[in-house]
């Protein structure tokens, strides 16, 4: 017996799947062309293809790309998904195999006019996804070389759950949709003898085989299960019999063979090594149809589970519907009126990506394979690995109003991966999961605290743990950097990030002192406390900003703020940008910055200082002066006038940022840069909506101004929370007063409290600033200084 058929010990495949009633290659799809007049539901007014293209007005973004690589897009997939789901059906256009020019990985980029096939899963972020399925009339070929297919745009269409576009090269039609473990790809073929479908993993490969004429099997070897949720091996059904197939892979190692030696063997059911892949041929009339059905999981049994799963429907036009249907309930929750056809289509698209994470493991009672490679029964949804550096900052804390059973369930997943790890999941330069618990707590969800804050205190104080450079944070209070031989002016991106970790830490700390206090521990809440003012230690008074430090504790020369170090000193940010992160002490950022005036001064000219760097941050796009909103560490800044006493200036900043850095340019489905699984498409659904959480645990949302007439939230707890902007327009966007249920507002921001049991929030919106709405120091934010102190 093969390697792969010992890996799937159970050789029964199920009884062939009944052939999908044929429809018409045009039929009508499920979303209209962006100009055409949308209908008014906001499950047809999202668009999936928002986010996949980038700026394209060089003033917003700045020195970038650099020479040979392509400007950011938001990096999100127009592909066919469930909120939260395991896997997901999108195009890929990007040869991703050979190289990836920005850096990261992305199946689709918006600009480019060849497709290469689709990906049903297998990874679940970005071109690592396998295996690839492509649909090929006549010739065909061994990847990476890959027979792609030019398509016209016109005919590509998205929406929640579905993806369609005409492969004009095959004159093959290919639609994609999906269930919560299955994705569905139908291809509709036009007369020919040679109708294949070929379907291969990436160039790290794996084993394929051919089970019988309806079915193909396999594992990659790449994957990663701390990463990908829905694991490496795949079973993929057609729904009709194939007439031929055969096996191939290409060998790729050898130097100074070009693309490689391939192998291609009709007829072989199996095969190993790079790129390895299988074809089958079908004999099609016109208008034909093929459905390939793709599931996967972390064992055989579980990909074979996941494809019988009670909700993957093996028709695809009920597939889609049950999709849609899904999208639909969620965005019912929240209802908008008001504002233009543009403005309401961005809102549900960035609202649609804002579910891009985490990814469903398993639903309450079903099986799945734990981190010990053991099955188990789900006592609960279990959910992937939050993204906390990203989404923890603001897409958490709308998963909170919308979903709080959701939440309740993330938070144990993440608990309970930190009891088979040992410590709590972080990510990238700081620690945040307590932003996560702390959040919660706060705004009222029940959970098992103690339980958690066992694990967020060994990420805080076991300098073996997942916070780098911990022992020495803790000896000094800062983290140094590392200071390179040569000039350590950018393009030099290395380091430590110690001055923007130290920063990140402190956060942490400042929540895990709330946390803390709240269970009873006074100790601990008192020495994170005194940990929590830690920003202060890398704080150069003598310039005015964040600043790296020595070993010996010289500070880092020398130093230009309005570069972006990267991994020097700052974490994918430059001396401007890092300044305002101090979400959990606003007001002692104020005081630091000499008051009130001084701080105003400071932010003002952060929005106003051209962006003229000599290195280039491919991440630095969607400017405003200084600012950047394609990247996480200063996007709150806009809302910090809240505190120095200028709010209105939030108001016309977010309502800036909202007109400009999001589909502003040709296509309309531009971003400012990377969403990272949900955090740029969140930022725009709070900001939109009037508010957001500059520090996702504290339970105050801070006021901006919103773009739609009226909004009405409807809570996860059945509450609604409405907003109301009265005269609102595009030139009425400064707050002129505010009632709350009735009474008299004055206050620029709103607790969790506040809106728990329902509100009412009406603003009054006029063409220019109210000074004074606002602007009372006993009006400010909380803050862990009290009057800059």
């Amino acid at each position: 017996m093969n390697t792969l058929m010992a890996r799937f010990p159970h050789r029964a495949v199920a009884a062939a799947l009944s052939v999908l009633a044929l429809t018409s290659a045009t039929a009508a799809p499920a979303q209209e062309h962006p100009h055409a007049t949308p209908s008014t539901a906001p499950v047809d007014i999202a668009n999936p293809l928002v986010g996949t293209a980038p700026l394209d007005n060089q003033a917003l973004l700045g020195n970038a790309p650099p020479p040979g690589e392509p400007t950011y897009t938001g990096m999100t997939t127009p592909g066919a998904s469930l909120p939260q789901s395991a896997t997901e059906a999108a195009p890929v256009n990007i040869n991703a195999d050979l190289s990836f020019a920005t850096g990261v990985p992305v199946a689709y980029d918006y600009r480019r006019p060849t497709m290469f096939g689709f990906s049903g899963g297998g990874s679940t972020y970005g071109a690592r996804g396998a295996p690839i399925v492509m649909p090929v009339v006549g010739d065909w070929t061994v990847p990476p070389d890959y027979m792609a297919s030019y398509y016209d745009k016109a005919t590509e269409r998205a929406s929640p759950g579905y993806y369609a576009v005409d492969l004009a090269t095959f004159r093959t039609k290919a639609e994609l949709t999906a269930t919560q473990w299955t994705s569905l790809m139908r291809f509709t073929f036009p007369e020919s003898h040679r109708s294949n479908v070929v379907l291969n993993l990436r160039r790290a490969g794996g084993e394929v085989e051919v089970v019988d004429d309806r079915t193909i099997r396999g594992i990659a070897t790449a994957g990663r299960r701390d990463r990908d949720t829905d694991g490496p091996y795949f079973v993929a059904e057609f729904s009709r019999p194939f007439t031929a197939f055969g096996t191939f892979h290409a060998e790729v190692t050898a130097k100074g063979e070009g693309l490689g030696r391939e192998d291609v063997k009709a007829g072989r059911r199996n095969v190993s090594g790079d790129y390895a892949g299988a074809y089958v041929t079908y004999d099609t009339k016109a208008g034909d149809q093929v459905v390939v059905r793709i599931a996967h999981g972390h064992s055989a049994a579980e990909a074979q589970q996941r494809l019988r799963a009670q909700d993957s429907d093996t028709d695809f036009d009920r597939a889609h519907v049950k999709a849609r249907a899904r999208w639909a309930e969620l965005f019912d929750r929240v209802e908008v009126t008001g504002g233009t056809a543009r403005q309401r289509m961005l809102f549900y698209s960035t609202l649609y990506h804002s579910f891009a994470s985490p990814r469903m493991i398993a639903r309450k009672g079903e099986h799945y394979t734990g981190a010990d490679g053991r099955d188990q029964v789900a006592d609960y949804d279990h959910y992937g690995p939050v993204p906390f550096w990203d989404t923890g900052r603001n897409q958490i804390v709308l998963l909170m109003l919308l979903e709080p059973q959701v939440v309740q369930d993330i938070m144990r997943s993440e608990l309970d991966m930190a009891r088979e790890r040992g410590y709590m999941n972080t990510s990238f330069h700081g620690d945040h999961a307590v932003l996560l618990y702390d959040g919660a707590w706060r705004r009222g969800i029940p959970f098992d605290y103690a339980g958690a804050y066992t694990y967020l205190r060994k990420n805080a104080t076991d300098p073996n743990g997942p916070r780098g450079y911990l022992a020495e944070y803790m000896k000094n209070g800062w983290i140094s950097d590392i200071v390179p031989a040569e000039n350590p002016s950018p393009p030099y991106a290395g380091g430590k990030a110690g001055a923007a970790t130290t920063l990140e830490y402190a956060w942490d700390d400042h929540a895990l002192a709330d946390v803390a206090q709240r269970l009873g521990k006074t100790d601990d809440a008192q020495m994170f406390l005194r940990r929590a003012a830690n920003y202060r230690n890398v704080f150069d008074p003598s310039v005015g900003f964040v600043r790296g430090r020595r070993e010996d504790g010289q500070w880092i020369a020398p130093f230009d703020p309005g570069e972006p170090y990267y991994n020097f000193m700052m974490k994918e940010a430059s001396g401007w940008s890092t300044l305002w992160l101090v979400p959990h002490d606003v007001q002692g950022l104020v005081g630091l910055l000499g008051g009130r005036d001084a701080f105003n001064a400071k932010l003002d000219a952060f929005f106003s200082t051209p962006y003229q760097p000599k290195g280039v941050c491919r991440d630095c796009t969607g400017l405003i002066g200084q600012y950047v909103q394609g990247n996480q560490p200063d996007q709150q800044a806009a809302y910090l006038y809240a505190w120095s006493g200028q709010p209105w200036k939030t108001q016309a900043l977010v309502r800036r940022i909202l007109a400009e850095l999001y589909g502003s340019d040709a296509s309309g489905y531009g971003f400012p840069g990377m969403d990272d699984q949900g955090s740029t498409s969140s930022w725009y659904v709070l900001s939109a909506m009037g508010f957001y959480p500059v520090d996702p645990s504290s339970p105050d949302y801070i006021l901006g101004s919103p773009i739609f007439d009226r909004v009405r939230l409807r809570m996860g707890n059945g509450k609604v929370f409405e907003i109301v902007a009265r005269n609102n327009s595009a030139q009425n966007l400064y707050i002129q007063s505010a009632t709350l249920d009735g009474k008299p507002w004055t206050k620029p921001w709103l607790s969790h409290a506040d809106i728990a049991k329902g509100a009412r929030l009406v603003l009054t919106m006029g063409p220019q600033p109210n000074k004074a709405w606002g602007a009372d120091p006993h009006d400010v934010p909380p803050s862990m200084s009290k009057g800059g102190s």
